[in-house]
């Protein structure tokens, strides 16, 4: 089976952020599969050159961090025009004609794999030309409206309700074409009205990264990573820097890695901001204990994921482990500030006294994997049974009195 895998970025070999590891990890489950896959999508200024299995659409700076007001103004017209999320706008620049010369550079394919709303948004008719897949990575609409509740300024409320409006349509539209639907959890699933249809298989997530072994460096007492430019994450870290901290002793050093749209608050000396970090994984490494800070959005968190993987002791909010099925031993569930800091500060303290609070998270990646892979299978059984039944209604013939009539309408059309 060859399937066209359509994002908004293509990958470009070194996944960073949440949304490019799920993409990763979901297409080294195919590829376990036996499916053999194409990419389309765009290219990030400055990146690897596309490889042989790779369509380029074009070369776009995605995110809103270090986008200029300019530019931020500049996709919220685009959107208005086209009547279009942003997030879609941004990846609208094609015409339907351009675009299908372009993904058929693929060659014949089997169907579509639409990683994530923006592409299917901007191009309604990615989710009907073909058999399709949508792996719906949050519940968009839903993420908006909590943006639009927590956003500062008139403007931005709006803003993020006509986003969530939007969005709703859009991904009841997706999900109503799609031959099959992903989720990345059970929640969502039925936030997307989808819990009872057969269509619609949750996926278990990992990060595809093998654990790597505890080398004793610590760098900091507690240690938070995310992309904090995406407005979900940071709500989570804004209640942790305004609520948490206050409470933490002076003498525990708290880091926080990932890239910012705007300003990092000012915080106490105790606290950095190291913005984005070249290894995740050493940064994850070099904590005593993470902080998963979650306090909205949809879909799974990676950051979680990642932890659990490398076996790290974590206090996490109950909002962290959505879509998790079994919490380690080592890791702490707290909602209110007082307790979090608590936890932290119990775990630290541990930590610091030589105690051994790290796990080994080889049998939970196996575990994880393992469970991904048979999310995917069951999505392309899914697939082939529906491109089956498309094909024998396709095939089966007409009736007589039916096929007169067509004969007749034909004529008449002439």
């Amino acid at each position: 089976m060859h399937l066209l895998f359509l994002s908004s970025l293509l990958p470009d070999g070194r996944p960073s952020t949440g949304f490019e590891i799920a993409n990763h990890a979901i297409a080294e489950s195919y590829r376990r599969q036996g499916v053999r896959l194409s990419f389309a999508g765009f290219r990030r200024p400055g990146s690897r050159q596309p490889a042989d299995d790779e369509i380029c659409l074009g070369e776009i700076a995605i995110e809103n961090a270090g986008a200029s007001m300019s530019r931020k103004l500049g996709w919220v017209a685009a959107a208005t025009l086209r009547n279009l999320p942003v997030s879609a706008a941004k990846v609208a620049g094609l015409s339907r004609e351009a675009l299908r010369q372009r993904l058929a550079e693929a060659g014949p394919v089997d169907g579509y794999v639409l990683s994530s709303v923006q592409m299917p948004a901007a191009y309604p008719f990615l989710a009907r030309d073909k058999p399709a897949i949508f792996i719906a990575h949050n519940v968009e609409h839903r993420s908006a409206w909590e943006n639009a509740r927590n956003a500062s300024g008139l403007h931005r409320r709006a803003l993020y309700a006509r986003e969530a409006a939007l969005l709703r349509r859009i991904e009841t539209r997706i999900c109503r074409d799609a031959a099959v639907i992903h989720t990345l959890s059970d929640e969502d699933r039925a936030a997307l009205g989808l819990g009872d249809t057969a269509r619609c298989r949750s996926l278990t997530l990992t990060t595809g990264r093998t654990p790597r072994p505890d080398d004793g460096v610590r760098a900091q007492d507690v240690g938070l990573i995310g992309t904090w430019s995406w407005a979900p994450n940071r709500v989570g870290l804004d209640w942790f820097v305004a609520t948490v901290v206050p409470l933490l002793p002076a003498d525990i050093r708290v880091a926080i890695a990932g890239s910012f749209d705007g300003t990092p608050p000012r915080l106490p000396d105790n606290v950095s901001f190291l913005g984005r970090v070249p290894d995740a994984q050493a940064f994850v490494g070099a904590s005593r204990v993470l902080a998963l800070a979650t306090k909205g959005g949809t879909g799974i968190q990676l950051k979680t994921i990642e932890a659990f993987e490398e076996g790290m002791p974590a206090v996490a909010t109950p909002q962290a482990l959505r879509g998790v099925g079994a919490v380690p031993a080592n890791v702490w569930i707290a909602e209110d500030p007082q307790a979090f800091a608590d936890r932290l500060v119990e775990l630290v303290t541990a930590e610091r006294e030589g105690r051994a609070m790290r796990m080994d998270g080889a049998e939970f990646v196996r575990s994880q994997t393992a469970a991904l892979d048979a999310g995917i299978a069951a999505g392309l059984d899914l697939l082939k049974r529906s491109a089956a039944r498309v094909d024998g209604e396709a095939q089966r013939p007409v009736p007589a009195a039916d096929g007169d009539r067509a004969a007749l309408a034909g004529r008449e059309a002439v």
